[in-house]
């Protein structure tokens, strides 16, 4: 039963892959949806929320019982800076991808604990990170190297830029 739940998932989330017919054109960005492209060139849509303030980014998911398989959330520091996460709080485990202004997933960390407050940390030059479901990034062929699209990322500098910005 759990082998089906997880190919249901990954045919959910990959909707937007590159099997997509040409006809549904390139993703569309919007500030409540993260894209993000595998090194094979997969494309996984999340959608997310934003903890862009110092009190979201505390809070994060703390506390949250549950979150829907294509769901997440995006933390967006002001400038590239070395990021240590906990899971204090936090009732379901978490891979945390880590990526650098030009939205370059830097490092992942899989599967974190929940409640567990011992530091995990990102490394130096992270602007930003994105929390999704345990297990997930590895289900889904995310590794460093792998990119995002999303508003937050300055054209000028993203890897994979949003074509209306």
């Amino acid at each position: 039963m759990g082998c089906y739940i997880a190919r249901v998932v990954a045919l959910t989330i990959t909707v937007v892959g590159a099997a997509a017919p040409a006809a549904l054109g390139a993703p569309v960005c919007s500030d409540d949806a993260l894209f993000l492209r595998t090194a094979q060139g997969q494309e996984v849509r999340f959608s997310i929320e934003i903890a862009d303030d110092p009190d979201e980014r505390a809070q994060g998911l703390m506390n949250r019982e549950s979150l829907p398989r294509s769901s997440g959330m995006l933390f967006v520091y002001p400038e590239p800076k070395h990021v240590a996460f906990w899971m204090k709080n936090t009732l379901i485990p978490l891979d945390m991808l880590f990526a650098d202004g030009s939205g370059q997933i830097l490092q992942i960390h899989s599967m974190a604990k929940p409640l567990d407050e011992t530091p995990i940390d990102g490394g130096d030059g992270v602007k930003f990170v994105i929390e999704i479901n345990g297990g997930l990034a590895d289900m889904l062929g995310l590794t460093p190297g792998a990119v995002m699209m999303h508003p937050s990322v300055d054209v000028l500098t993203a890897k994979w830029p949003c074509s209306h910005q």
